[in-house]
Formats: C-alpha cells, structure tokens, sequence
C-alpha cells in the first residue's frame, strides 16, 4: 500500500501540470492545490476514506474562491456607444420583442409597459437588464 501522504503529493503535482498542460481555468490547479493540503493532513489523519472527504472539500471551496478571485466583474452598462435600435416585428405592452442593436438581434421590453413599440420603429436604448435591452420609442426621447 502507498503512504498516503506521497499518494497525495504525486496526485497535487499531476494535478497542477495538467493545468499548464490542459488550461482548465484554474480548476486542476486548485484540486492539485487541495490535494497537497491533503498530504499535509494525512501526516495526523493516514485514512483514505477521510483524505478523499477532505480533498473534495478543499477542491470545491478552492475552486469557488479561485472563481470569485479571478473572474473579472461584469459591466451592467451597455457594450457599444451607439444607443439607437430598431424594433425588428413590435413590442407590445408589458410584453419582450426583438430589437435590431448594434447589427445584432437582441431581446427587448419596454421601459413604459403600457406602451406598444411598433414594427421598424426607432428605439432608445434605456439601459441592460441580463440580456434583455430596456428601450423606449425615440419619439418619446425627442418630443420629451
């Protein structure tokens, strides 16, 4: 039978290669990582069964907080600078359409929901809800 500790030690460096080899976002490094707290661990705990438990906890909590470490924040803005949008078939009231953005499809709703946007009627954009644009009728823009 293998030492526990030198199992976990070639596991947390296979781990960490993989991840120059296969980047994986940072997921194999974190789970090599895991596995070399495990190594340190199994000098006072030496049962397989306990090590594995422990390594699937460091591994999820590690990468979890890898993610929250290096994922860049997401902007609510929008992407490009023009703010003008066609309404591709109508929105109607309270309800999601489509709108042409940017030469891109995009959902749409808007912003006033007892308004109706007709078909091919410009549309400003408001702002970004998840994926959906917030628009209103550009006559309301222009007139006030």
């Amino acid at each position: 039978m293998v030492d526990p500790t030198v199992f976990w030690i070639v596991a947390g460096a296979i781990l960490c290669l993989m991840e120059f080899i296969f980047p994986t976002a940072f997921v194999s490094l974190m789970m090599g990582i895991a596995a070399f707290l495990v190594a340190i661990a199994s000098l006072f705990l030496p049962q397989y069964t306990l090590l594995t438990g422990l390594w699937l906890i460091f591994s999820t909590v590690l990468t979890i907080w890898s993610r929250r470490l290096f994922t860049p924040k997401r902007r609510i803005s929008i992407t490009g600078d023009d703010l003008e949008a066609t309404a591709i078939g109508g929105i109607p009231a309270g309800s999601i359409g489509r709108v042409l953005y940017e030469g891109n499809s995009w959902r749409a709703k808007c912003a006033d929901e007892t308004r109706d946007i007709a078909p091919n009627e410009p549309v400003h954009v408001v702002r970004k809800q998840g994926n959906t644009l917030i628009v209103l009728p550009s006559r309301m823009i222009d007139h006030g």
